[in-house]
């Protein structure tokens, strides 16, 4: 909101001592100019006294610094009392702090003259936060804020829903110096689709999330270009439940950065399908990539599918065509069979598929249409057979794999996923193949393939599979040449980070 500064982005400063806010303000300068302190973190009274000391002798007129100190009353950190509460705002405003946060609750037990006494240097942004939903009457609650003379107001809610966040984001737009901000990880992409408006504003944590559902400072700005976010950004996206683990978002946004095309990627955490098809046209989404529980549910909800893709019984790719047409198609396929055929001939090739879900069905489809002799095995033997039936395939008992021998075997079940890279969905004794290769690309040298390189069999890891098709994706919503090497290089990067970050030492 320009009102509140020169930047669309606000860093939060939000640490347990002095030296760390400092810390992270010097970061947050580096990419931003509107910043939020985050007062109320510092444990104690003194520790406050001593970090707006230290911000008084750097003042920066070209920088927006915004006070906060709320009370556990309010959903804050502080534990004082209401009038420690605004004597650290004041000293905040003398120390170059341009506006002070007040939360509803302190509103309610100040006089506004009292307000206007200790804090009239500073230009108030009025607050409440209703972290259980919500709010029934928005008009009224913004009317109270709008009290006492506050020159911006902000409404943070919860939401649990799409619906929710589209409702508080539409009454924001209709009001006056509004700033609204919707919580929870399922209204995450809504806060990052707000920005498109002139008037958009979001928070965004240095370190240290303050909110459910917030952004880091990094991700909003290095991840989603929030600086270059307008009206015509156009909307793609992944859905899933669980989706935080994702990087799709890593590699798609990637893309775009690469191809200098103003669009963005974001993850949707959907619990309710419904949901989430009611929001497309909204949110104006014009693409999405699939992923579990939705792969086959959505199929009911389309317009129109790729013959191949409805074979499968299951799609990861969905154009939104005019009027939230839905058109369906799978590049699953299309990362396996990338995949396998730069090692090895498809053609009369024996394979093991692990799995009947999803990936499994698009890699059973695929091989069988390259000519391979298709085996499955899985948990459920009866979808086994159906799946195996389907391809002219032949499903497989978990007692008879210790006595087979394939030229390959596919893991295309999730067992062996971060978090729970300890487990395997087949013993040692039971690979014997020439090459074994794991869908699964986090992590990237899973548990399964541990097993196999100690039996000297050729491993691939499904970092190959994802990128395939995830720029099969790209190149159908965007109509380009999708920029392979780019894409790989940003899923490596961040692959090697979260690998390195989880092998660190705990401290």
């Amino acid at each position: 909101m320009q009102v509140l500064g020169r930047d669309k982005v606000c860093a939060v400063i939000a640490a347990y001592d002095p030296r760390n806010m400092q810390r992270q303000l010097q970061h947050a300068l580096r990419r931003t100019r509107t910043i939020e302190l985050r007062l109320d973190w510092l444990a104690r009274d003194r520790h406050i006294d001593d970090f707006l000391r230290t911000l008084k002798k750097r003042k920066d007129p070209r920088v927006t610094l915004i006070a906060t100190c709320r009370r556990r009353a309010a959903g804050g950190r502080y534990k004082g009392t209401v009038s420690q509460q605004l004597f650290h705002l004041a000293e905040a405003l003398r120390a170059g702090c341009t506006w002070y946060d007040l939360e509803i609750e302190t509103a309610r037990r100040c006089p506004s003259e009292l307000i206007a006494a200790l804090l009239g240097e500073g230009r108030q942004l009025r607050s409440a936060h209703s972290f259980h939903g919500t709010p029934r009457h928005l008009v009224r609650v913004a009317r109270e804020l709008r009290q006492g003379g506050a020159e911006a107001i902000k409404l943070a809610a919860y939401c649990p829903s799409l619906a929710h966040a589209r409702k508080l984001i539409r009454f924001a737009d209709r009001q006056r110096n509004l700033v609204a901000i919707p919580m929870s990880e399922v209204a995450l992409p809504v806060r990052v689709i707000g920005l498109r408006a002139s008037n958009g504003f979001a928070y965004a944590p240095v370190e240290n999330a303050t909110a459910p559902g917030q952004t880091s400072l990094d991700e909003l700005k290095n991840l989603y270009r929030a600086d270059l976010i307008d009206s015509q950004t156009k909307v793609y996206g992944v859905i899933g439940d669980p989706i935080a683990h994702s990087l799709s978002p890593v590699m798609q946004n990637a893309g775009f950065q690469a191809r200098r095309i103003n669009a963005i990627y974001l993850p949707f955490l959907v619990h309710d399908l419904a949901d989430f098809l009611d929001s497309i046209e909204a949110l104006g989404i014009r693409g999405f990539s699939v992923t579990l529980p939705h792969k086959v549910r959505l199929l009911k909800h389309l317009d129109g599918c790729d013959p191949l893709a409805e074979r499968i019984g299951a799609i990861n790719t969905v154009v939104v065509r005019g009027r939230q047409k839905l058109y369906g198609c799978n590049t699953d396929y299309v990362g396996i069979l990338r995949t396998l055929e730069k090692r090895m001939p498809l053609q009369g090739s024996r394979v093991l598929i692990v799995g009947a879900g999803g990936a499994a069905r698009a890699a059973a489809f695929a091989l069988a249409q390259a000519g391979s002799a298709v085996c499955v095995h899985a948990r459920q033997p009866k979808r086994a057979r159906a799946l195996a039936r389907a391809i002219g395939g032949e499903p497989i008992a978990r007692s008879r794999l210790g006595g087979e021998f394939f030229d390959a075997i596919i893991n295309a079940t999730p067992v062996g996923m971060y978090p729970a890279v300890e487990n395997s969905p087949l013993e040692e004794r039971e690979l014997n193949c020439r090459l074994v290769f794991d869908t699964i690309y986090r992590p990237r040298s899973t548990r399964l393939l541990q097993l196999a390189a100690r039996r000297r069999i050729e491993t691939v890891s499904g970092l190959e599979m994802f990128v395939a098709q995830g720029t099969a994706q790209w190149e159908i919503w965007t109509g380009e040449r999708a920029p392979v090497d780019a894409m790989r290089r940003a899923v490596l990067s961040r692959l090697a980070c979260q690998e390195k970050d989880r092998s660190a030492p705990s401290r």
